[in-house]
């Protein structure tokens, strides 16, 4: 068999890879699930890194996960990949009714506040329904905070946000200084939830902000490293004083703070 650009000959490919491949015939939904988390990270990656070819090769590798979990539910009855295939099509025509119906929705706005809507007479029973209970903790409150906008729960304007973040810092100080762990804890997780909605308000994404500062944390840090390993020293061995002199310098190559 050789390499093609169509769908259907990707699907075939992985239905002969699932016959007989012993490694991809003994895999199940569960065995595979971590892998799939791991590709869309990869895949988010390439994007913030700007590098396309890459972005395409991980986009490929979240599509045979796509196919690998229908092809498996398909052998058990479940559904198939036509049928995620029609699903997702019939949701998109659903939930579009000012782009395939007569519904009118002139702003982003409104498509959004259309949509949540939509999701309520499908039978959610909250906005809130369908938010994944293990995306990471930053994200989550980010998404659950958009969704409450779209339905005109939300602050009138940044500046109001502000004013609850810097109550919660207060209420977070006077915490710390309880020393009750449960209860800074607690308010910590208010601060960071104000300060992730701070952000939302003025159009910024508080995940793709701590994955920058990591990069950067990780950059700079590891500097640190090369320039103790080319003095031979020792990073345990080196003083507070020196390592801070080697951040400073780290942080001077690029004018991004």
């Amino acid at each position: 068999m050789k390499p093609s650009g169509k769908f259907e000959d990707l699907v075939e490919l992985i239905a002969i890879l699932r016959k007989e491949c012993p490694w991809d015939r003994k895999q199940t939904h569960d065995s595979i699930k971590n892998n799939l988390i791991e590709e869309a990270y990869e895949a988010v990656e390439a994007i913030d890194q700007k590098n396309y070819e890459e972005l395409s090769k991980e986009l490929g590798d979240l599509l045979l996960h796509v196919i690998f979990h229908s092809k498996m539910a398909s052998e058990n009855g479940h559904f198939s990949i036509e049928d995620v295939i029609s699903g997702i099509s019939e949701k998109l025509i659903r939930r579009h009714p000012h782009v395939f119906s007569d519904v009118s929705a002139g702003s982003d706005e409104e498509v959004a506040s259309n949509w949540e809507s939509i999701k309520l007479k499908e039978g959610k029973s909250s906005i809130l329904d369908g938010i994944p209970k293990h995306l990471p903790g930053l994200i989550k409150a980010q998404r659950m905070q958009e969704k409450a906008a779209n339905v005109g729960f939300d602050w009138a304007e940044w500046q109001l946000a502000w004013e609850k973040l810097n109550e919660e810092i207060d209420e977070w100080r006077e915490s710390v200084s309880k020393q009750n762990k449960s209860e800074q804890q607690d308010e910590f997780g208010d601060l960071l939830f104000s300060l992730v909605n701070v952000g939302r308000l003025l159009n910024l994404s508080a995940e793709d902000a701590i994955r920058r500062a990591n990069r950067k944390f990780e950059e700079r840090f590891k500097y640190i490293e090369k320039k103790l390993d080319e003095n031979n020293i020792s990073i345990t061995d080196s003083t507070l004083e020196e390592m801070d002199a080697l951040w400073n310098e780290a942080k001077s190559l690029n004018d991004n703070g």
